[in-house]
């Protein structure tokens, strides 16, 4: 009945929900299954709607493999009437003063931070992560957030006169109904880059959150419905490759953001831009940390190991390739690995997870076959995570914490990104060779660099190409301040996502030309027919 209650108020309109406390999430993983869960509603219109699918995706807890809930691929006559919402809306919310969209940004933040542990709660089922990740999956998403309640700054414009009794004024104005595809390993998070920027600058939004774990999303449009976002300016709809081919297809969506895989970003932007959509797409990486001899070594092993098993390697900026230079640092491999065997595996809800399940048995498979694809490959296997399995959780998608040493560019568990909880160990002989290491990968997410030596570092900075460089920092995520700034092959698209980037992104520049002539009242009668002069 737990688990009744949980779903029921992550899917059903509440008038003020209650906070949900990690004790009573937990209770979750100890019921039987349920072979006949709530589903999953749309949001349409400020109110949450049965869907009339034919098609339904069931909704595991990793952790168990338990079913939580049915997700409908919505039907083409609810994808209609989501952007039939949002195209209505559109006309008066764009009209709406700054301000106005600020108080409401200012609300949905406080009820946010109101309801954080109902929002991790609701990760944590559904997703998998432990507890503690999930709040900060919450958190970042909140900081955006609290960043775009200072948009007004941002949207100032520009005035010149440009000539006698003329002037030129620029100003941003919103794109329209906009559209966020979110992936699955930040439930919270990424709907939350989208959201704010969007509506904060006059758009109104459909959103597509993962098929695996909506229920974070619905419940964010619960709380902007009680922060008093107008009808329509928010629709959330459900679904899988159908869902996504009407978004990039449907002439009145006019931007569309996507996190996600290579593969699906890739199709996204090609095709949304053959439409005549803006796209922005954050796809795969292939996050290098490097250490240096005279690296911090306890800082840095410990700053490693989090950013490589924190979420079971389910990060987009998660570290995957830990590059050591010289004869030194290899032979800090085996502290690695102990620090590593230390790290508690088990259900996310567990006070003392470290890290938990990854998202599916499909997911756990594909991240097995890379590791042995790396001892088929030569490469050896020093921190072996497959097969395990926590006493209270035989049925999860569990793999430990593994790392792999002797690989070499050209492996597959090298050149693809594993998305797992899997480390892999290149040894280099000096500083240019990891920056040529790095630079070859095809990917530019993000890079970090252990050092104690600021010419290192300044060197490593100015040569590196990945777009998000940390020193001493593992994860180098930039604040909402600024953007999230990754590069080359993990970004399509000219503008990032949120800060000044994503407020671009959403609005378009519209310049106005006024002539107001001091001597009108004494204009001649004839009409000049020559080039204007404007001087």
């Amino acid at each position: 009945m737990a688990l009744l209650r949980l779903r029921a108020r992550m899917a059903l309109p509440l008038v003020r929900p209650l906070s949900r406390t990690l004790s009573t999430a937990a209770m979750q993983h100890a019921h039987a299954p349920n072979p006949s869960p709530p589903k999953t509603k749309l949001f349409l219109d400020n109110a949450f709607v049965d869907s009339a699918a034919v098609k339904w995706f069931d909704l595991h807890d990793p952790a168990t493999n338990n079913l939580v809930t049915r997700v409908p691929q919505s039907t083409d006559a609810e994808l209609a009437a989501a952007v039939d919402s949002a195209a209505a809306a559109f006309k008066t919310w764009r009209k709406t003063t700054v301000l106005t969209r600020q108080q409401i940004m200012f609300k949905l933040v406080q009820l946010i931070r109101r309801d954080w542990d109902r929002l991790a709660a609701s990760i944590t089922l559904e997703q998998g992560k432990t507890f503690a990740d999930a709040r900060g999956d919450v958190l970042r998403g909140l900081q955006v957030a609290e960043t775009a309640c200072g948009v007004t700054s941002q949207l100032t414009g520009e005035l010149l006169e440009v000539a006698t009794d003329m002037e030129t004024r620029s100003y941003r104005e919103p794109l329209g109904v906009v559209a966020a595809i979110c992936p699955f390993n930040f439930p919270a998070m990424i709907p939350l880059w989208c959201l704010p920027p969007a509506i904060m600058t006059g758009n109104t939004v459909i959103m597509k959150p993962s098929e695996r774990d909506p229920g974070a999303a619905l419940i964010i449009a619960e709380l902007a419905r009680e922060a008093g976002l107008p009808d329509g300016v928010l629709n959330i709809v459900h679904g899988g490759a159908p869902t996504v081919d009407f978004i990039l297809d449907e002439p009145r969506i006019k931007a569309i953001s996507f996190v996600g895989s290579d593969k699906a970003g890739k199709y996204i932007y090609t095709r949304g831009n053959a439409n005549g959509k803006r796209v922005q797409a954050n796809l795969g990486a292939k996050n290098h940390a490097v250490i240096m001899p005279d690296a911090n070594k306890t800082q840095a092993l410990n700053a490693v190991i989090g950013a490589a098993f924190g979420a079971a390697g389910q990060r987009c900026m998660a570290v995957s390739v830990l590059v050591t230079v010289g004869e030194e640092t290899q032979g800090w491999i085996p502290e690695l690995i102990e620090r590593a065997k230390v790290l508690k595996v088990t259900g996310g809800f567990e006070p003392d997870a470290d890290l938990g399940p990854v998202i599916s048995p499909e997911s756990k498979a594909r991240i097995e076959g890379l590791i042995q694809s790396a001892a088929d490959d030569g490469a050896e296997i020093v921190l072996d995570g497959r097969g395990f399995k926590p006493e209270k959780y035989p049925n999860g998608n569990f793999i430990a914490p593994t790392i792999i040493t002797g690989v070499k560019p050209g492996m597959r568990a090298y050149d693809v990104e594993i998305f797992g909880p899997v480390l892999v160990v290149v040894n280099v002989p000096t500083l240019d060779a990891a920056i040529d290491l790095v630079n070859a990968n095809k990917y530019g997410n993000g890079v970090a660099i252990f050092t104690q030596s600021g010419s290192a570092a300044a060197k490593f900075q100015r040569e590196i190409e990945a777009g998000q460089v940390g020193i001493n920092v593992p994860i180098p995520v930039p604040l909402p301040m600024f953007s999230f700034t990754g590069n080359k092959g993990s970004i399509l698209g000219d503008l990032n996502f949120y800060g000044a980037a994503g407020m671009h992104f959403y609005t378009q520049l519209k310049t106005v030309t006024s002539l107001w002539r001091a001597d009108d009242a004494a204009l001649s009668e004839k009409a000049s027919v020559a080039m204007p002069t404007q001087s």
